[in-house]
C-alpha cells in the first residue's frame, strides 16, 4: 500500500515525517478520496439510465445487454466503494498524525509519533480489512498512538463525523426511510447541522 510505504517505508521512519509532509499526504488522499466519491456517483448515475432504457424497451437481446451493463456499473461500484473506505482510513491515519506532530511542536504530548514495526504492520492490516469500520479503525489508531484520555482526545479535532455530521447521517436514514419529505429534508438537515455548529462554538 503506497500510503503505509511511505510511512513505514525504510527510508524514512514515521517519527522522522514532518507536519508539512504529512499534510501533503493528507491533501493527495483527499483528492483520491474525492475521485473515488465521483465515481461511485457516475456509476449510480449510469445505472439509474440503464435500468430506465430496459424498462422502455420490449427487446429480450437489447435488455440482456443493458443488464449486462448494470451489472458491470455495479462491479464498478462496489471495487470504488471499497477502495474509498481503505483511503478513509488512511485518511484519519495521516489526518491524527499530523495533528499529534503540532501538537508536539507546540510542547503538548498528547500521544506516540514513534511506532514500533510490529504496530505498523497491525496498522496495515487494520485499514485492509473490510470488517474493521472507519469508527473502529479510529479506536485501535487512538490506542497504538497512546491517545487513551478524555483531555488528549479532546485536544484533537476529531477526525470523525463530528454530531453535525452523524445528525446529517440520520437525515439522510429517514429521507431513504420515507420518515421526512424530499422537499423538507435539506431545510431540516441545513438546520440541524447549523444550531450543533452553533451550540458548539465557546461562549
Amino acid at each position: 500500500m503506497a500510503l503505509i510505504d511511505k510511512l513505514f517505508g525504510k527510508n524514512k521512519t514515521l517519527s522522522e515525517l514532518t507536519r508539512q509532509e504529512l499534510r501533503r499526504e493528507e491533501i493527495l488522499i483527499t483528492k483520491q478520496r474525492d475521485r473515488l466519491m465521483k465515481k461511485i456517483s457516475d456509476a449510480a448515475d449510469a445505472k439509474q439510465k440503464l435500468f430506465k432504457q430496459g424498462a422502455e424497451t420490449k427487446s429480450p437481446e437489447l435488455r440482456r445487454a443493458l443488464a449486462q451493463d448494470f451489472e458491470m456499473k455495479t462491479q464498478e461500484q462496489l471495487l470504488s466503494a471499497r477502495e474509498l473506505t481503505i483511503r478513509g482510513k488512511e485518511l484519519l491515519t495521516v489526518t491524527r498524525l499530523r495533528m499529534l506532530r503540532e501538537n508536539e511542536n507546540k510542547g503538548k504530548a498528547l500521544g506516540r509519533l514513534k511506532l514500533a514495526p510490529k504496530d505498523a504492520a497491525k496498522i496495515t492490516e487494520l485499514i485492509e480489512r473490510e470488517d474493521v469500520s472507519q469508527e473502529m479503525y479510529l479506536e485501535q489508531l487512538d490506542e497504538l498512538l497512546e491517545i487513551g484520555t478524555e483531555s488528549d482526545r479532546s485536544a484533537l479535532i476529531n477526525a470523525t463525523l463530528g454530531e453535525p455530521g452523524q445528525e446529517l447521517m440520520d437525515i439522510w436514514a429517514d429521507l431513504d426511510r420515507g420518515n421526512v419529505k424530499d422537499e423538507e429534508a435539506f431545510a431540516e438537515a441545513d438546520k440541524a447541522v447549523r444550531q450543533r455548529q452553533i451550540s458548539a462554538e465557546p461562549r
